[in-house]
């Protein structure tokens, strides 16, 4: 009997979402960066184990929209909780919930949607006891089917969170193919993988103030080479000359990078071509965003 459950991972930005989804898959496909509101987007992971198929919504970490790229974040993140089986709340485990968190307890009891809390970065804590008092301020404010302290960064806790997480399936026939890890194109993780060695490589505003496009995704006829461009647009000519680098040097280290992550997951050799664009203050021009690939529908 196959059973299925789709599962929403929610919190506020910069807490391990997106780490901790690519635990439980076994393989990278969210980016991660030290930097807050990394993922725009729902990514979609596909986790199966034998008769148990469970698909993970990685939502964008919810926060107080600035421009109109972060209003179509924060619509992401209701439109996920409003559509799923069960959620997966994600907390840092030496804080007391928040604003944010209390927002989303809200929702699930509002929802009447099942959840469960994953307390992570317990490798932080000196002492495992120190989660005590967060386990009692959470479960005062919602009745969590389970709450379970995790570590994304040495993996700790994660094998009795997916252990946890298969409670929630119920009986239904399996949306995806055993083998599947996401329903993303081949495209978005490529420009993903870019924009991942941006954030790690560049500082301040010129981060958030990017955007990837894949203008060729190519494999060469009889050959394991697959031929890439790919154009980053920045914000202001400042941030192109910061993104280029002297001599093209931070150009040339974010391909580097980002050429090597991809040919470890598309199991394929890379040859990557950057370009830098500006496209002033495309963060509040909807029309831009469009043409970025964000879903329009999420801009009101």
């Amino acid at each position: 009997m196959q059973k299925t459950a789709f599962i929403a991972i929610v919190g506020r930005p910069n807490v391990g979402k997106s780490s901790i989804l690519n635990k439980i898959l076994g393989q990278k496909i969210a980016i991660v960066s030290a930097k807050p509101q990394t993922t725009r987007t729902r990514i979609m992971g596909v986790y199966t184990k034998d008769d148990i198929q469970l698909v993970f919504i990685d939502t964008p970490g919810l926060h107080k929209p600035k421009n109109s790229l972060g209003k179509y974040m924060v619509r992401s993140v209701n439109e996920s909780v409003g559509g799923v089986d069960a959620c997966m709340l994600v907390a840092e485990c030496d804080k007391a919930p928040g604003d944010t968190e209390k927002l989303l307890m809200q929702r699930f009891k509002s929802m009447d949607i099942p959840a469960v809390l994953a307390l992570n970065k317990i490798d932080k804590l000196p002492e495992k006891s120190e989660i005590i008092p967060q386990i009692a301020a959470y479960s005062q404010e919602f009745d969590f089917d389970d709450i379970v302290p995790v570590s994304a960064q040495t993996g700790s806790g994660i094998g009795e969170l997916i252990k946890v997480l298969e409670k929630q399936a119920a009986e239904g026939s399996h949306l995806f193919d055993p083998d599947t890890l996401t329903d993303q194109p081949e495209r978005v993780l490529a420009a993903e993988i870019i924009r991942e060695k941006i954030l790690r490589l560049t500082d301040k505003e010129i981060p958030h103030g990017t955007a990837v496009v894949i203008e060729r995704f190519k494999q060469r006829p009889d050959s394991d080479i697959t031929d890439m461009d790919a154009t980053i647009y920045c914000e202001r000519s400042s941030h192109k000359g910061i993104l280029i680098g002297k001599g093209g040097s931070m150009l040339k280290k974010i391909g580097t990078y980002a050429r090597q992550d991809m040919e470890r997951f598309f199991d394929c050799k890379i040859n990557l071509t950057l370009w830098v664009k500006v496209k002033e203050d495309w963060r509040n021009r909807e029309a831009i965003l469009r043409t970025l690939g964000y879903d329009e529908s999420n801009f009101d």
